[in-house]
């Protein structure tokens, strides 16, 4: 999975992925790694892998991750290539999700781009840059399906009739995700366009840190504003929680969160959040070599699953033996979860469960 930062000059975009990179500073089970200089692959926080490293004191753990890459930054004329318009939609393109970072905190020292402070006038510059591009996909795909719809061919009448609903929108200033449009419209001829503004995001509300647990006046207008859409708000004080990853010892980190009345940073609420997103979840393989968390879509069932660690499992599957995650930390092993009787063999129809422990039998 691919998460793109984007955002306007100013509004804690870069701070938040230099936040995000220093995610080590939090737990030495979860290090982060750089790919380039502009892409991170950050690790899932998950409590419950943890807990299976204690029981089952393995070599080596794998937390599920994900890639997270700082995008150049946006302005007005991007989607005619002002600035670094092309290289920006290029790059938002090739991500899954967006994190999309509005300022909504004040700070003379900080100046804003646009000489204020103003979230939803931020989103709107990046929401018009990003469905006018979208539009003009549109209507070069239009031109295509217009002269087959003409000679009577009853899908591309369809398809052209899903596309004009997203052209009218678009117009509107409606982003492709909150069209109002029917499922198999959405499955068969929109889905397949990669539009931009289709891709699910996750509004990151950067704060000060007096609303670092609360929120403010800014984030309420930005709640209210995305509630047509299919998306998500999380506020967090990126410059603090920058500030907190600094710190070399964990209690003291954890000091500083508490004082601030959180449990967690708030990118490891962030990460998990841009996860749940995509709909996607976690199962674990657990043994004395490796415990490793494994990333799935909601679901899948038990060969896909198999898939994801090689295609000769999907192929040749048999069967799956099923632990649920409680019953593993309840028990505290594998071998005490089968005197138990609580082992779960599944089959081919089996539709896994997040946090389901599972070992595969195949034949290939």
């Amino acid at each position: 999975m691919k998460a793109g930062i984007v955002g306007l000059p100013n509004v804690g975009k870069s701070t938040l992925f230099n936040c995000l990179s220093n995610a080590k500073a939090q737990s030495a089970n979860f290090p982060f790694c750089t790919i380039e200089p502009n892409i991170g692959v950050v690790n899932v926080p998950d409590h419950r892998l943890e807990k299976l490293e204690e029981l089952v004191n393995p070599e080596r753990v794998l937390p599920a991750t994900v890639d997270i890459v700082d995008i150049a930054g946006l302005v007005k004329g991007a989607s005619k290539g002002e600035g670094l318009g092309n290289q920006f939609l290029g790059n938002i393109r090739e991500t899954d999700a967006i994190l999309h970072v509005l300022r909504c905190f004040d700070d003379d020292n900080i100046i804003h781009v646009d000489g204020s402070i103003d979230p939803i006038r931020d989103k709107e510059t990046i929401d018009i840059e990003l469905q006018l591009k979208d539009l003009e996909t549109t209507d070069k795909k239009l031109e295509k399906v217009k002269r087959s719809a003409r000679t009577g061919d009853k899908e591309a009448q369809k398809e052209e009739t899903a596309l004009l609903k997203v052209k009218e929108g678009l117009e509107a200033s409606i982003s492709v995700r909150a069209i109002d449009l029917t499922e198999k419209e959405r499955e068969e001829y929109i889905s397949q366009m990669q539009f931009i503004t289709d891709k699910p995001v996750l509004y990151v509300c950067n704060v000060d840190e007096a609303a670092a647990g609360t929120g403010n006046e800014y984030v309420e207008k930005v709640k209210a504003a995305v509630a047509n859409e299919n998306a998500e708000v999380i506020v967090l004080a990126v410059g603090t929680e920058a500030d907190i990853n600094e710190l070399e010892e964990y209690e003291e980190r954890q000091l500083f969160l508490e004082d601030l009345g959180l449990e967690e940073p708030g990118s490891a609420k962030l990460i998990r959040g841009a996860y749940k997103l995509l709909n996607l979840q976690t199962y674990f393989t657990a043994g004395v070599k490796e415990v490793r968390a494994w990333t799935i879509h909601e679901g899948f069932t038990a060969p896909q699953a198999a898939g994801v660690i090689h295609t000769d499992f999907e192929k040749g599957f048999i069967r799956a033996e099923v632990i649920k995650y409680d019953d593993f930390v309840s028990f505290g092993s594998e071998a005490k979860v089968k005197e138990a009787g609580k082992l779960g063999v599944e089959g081919k129809e089996y539709v896994v469960q997040d946090g389901d422990v599972m070992h595969f039998r195949f034949n290939v």
